[in-house]
């Protein structure tokens, strides 16, 4: 298998936004060229001229440092019902926002983009003609957006199964149901951006079955450090990794098994506003690098 250690930008989230700031941090501290950009690092809500100079920063610094963007995803305060919202008005919004986070995403050299795949209300949840409503809007805002993507030159299209039922895909049987469903009329084929250390529904709390069943399917695999029923989102420190379920060999070997060929796998590591962690943000990304250096060379 080909596989490379990359970084998802959720840890800069109001801690490291500036451009000349996350890309040093990223390439000289951690080491890492592979990036998945955030859109909460550049929200395409603001004005366009503010767009504009930070996507040329953003290029700037890359460049300097040499850095790979090679996805784009949603973040932790973009996590909103988007294309599952009981809203039409505003599930068209949020498709012109996300065309223009592509445009943004494709400037920026990424070759695939995504998100959760929206999240239901509870309802619409509870009604089920309407939840297969919402869900077939959803389904055709996503499809609609890989044409667009299609024609910026990506690759394929990624979305994160979840946690919870009303953000869809928290069973391996859903997250291929869904699957097939986006990829039935879409421009560019739906691919997973797969997070083991999600806790979805109790019954399917295993990690490395979703990493069987789905690595074959998924370019991108979120890492995390988490404790089981939980998705803690730890880093791949030593107190962490002697309490948590996620170990670095047991993810390759599950990768291994699902037949895939190839895998960035992503940092997803966060950290709270609290004493106990807010002086460590760099270390600890420091550290879970260290470890997955000794199984990862990319």
């Amino acid at each position: 298998m080909d596989l490379k250690l990359g970084i998802n930008l959720g840890f800069a989230n109001n801690k490291y936004p500036e451009p000349h700031v996350w890309t040093r941090i990223v390439a000289e501290e951690l080491g890492l060229k592979y990036v998945q950009f955030v859109a909460d690092i550049l929200n395409v809500f603001l004005p366009d001229e503010i767009i504009e100079r930070q996507v040329e920063e953003i290029l700037e610094n890359t460049q300097k440092y040499g850095l790979n963007i090679t996805s784009t995803f949603l973040s932790s305060f973009t996590r909103v019902n988007h294309f599952m919202h009981p809203d039409p008005e505003q599930r068209k919004v949020w498709l012109a926002w996300f065309k223009k986070f592509a445009d943004i995403s494709a400037r920026m050299g990424a070759k695939m983009t995504g998100g959760h795949p929206g999240i239901l209300t509870f309802n619409d949840y509870d009604d089920p003609a309407r939840r297969e409503e919402i869900t077939l809007e959803g389904i055709k805002h996503w499809q609609e957006l890989s044409w667009h993507c299609r024609e910026l030159g990506m690759d394929c299209m990624i979305f994160e199964p979840m946690s919870i039922p009303r953000e869809y895909a928290n069973t391996v049987e859903e997250t291929k149901e869904l699957l097939a469903r986006l990829n039935d009329g879409a421009g560019l084929p739906f691919r997973l951006c797969l997070d083991p250390g999600h806790a979805p529904h109790p019954d399917d709390r295993d990690p490395y079955r979703w990493i069987r069943e789905l690595g074959s399917v998924s370019p991108i695999v979120h890492i995390q450090q988490t404790e089981a029923g939980h998705s803690r989102h730890w880093p791949f420190t030593k107190a962490y990794n002697e309490i948590g379920i996620i170990h670095a060999e047991k993810v390759i070997e599950a990768l291994e098994q699902s037949g895939a060929k190839e895998a960035e796998l992503v940092f997803e590591i966060y950290h709270r506003e609290a004493w106990s962690s807010e002086f460590s943000i760099v270390q600890d990304h420091k550290e879970s690098v260290e470890y997955w250096r000794r199984y990862v060379k990319g």
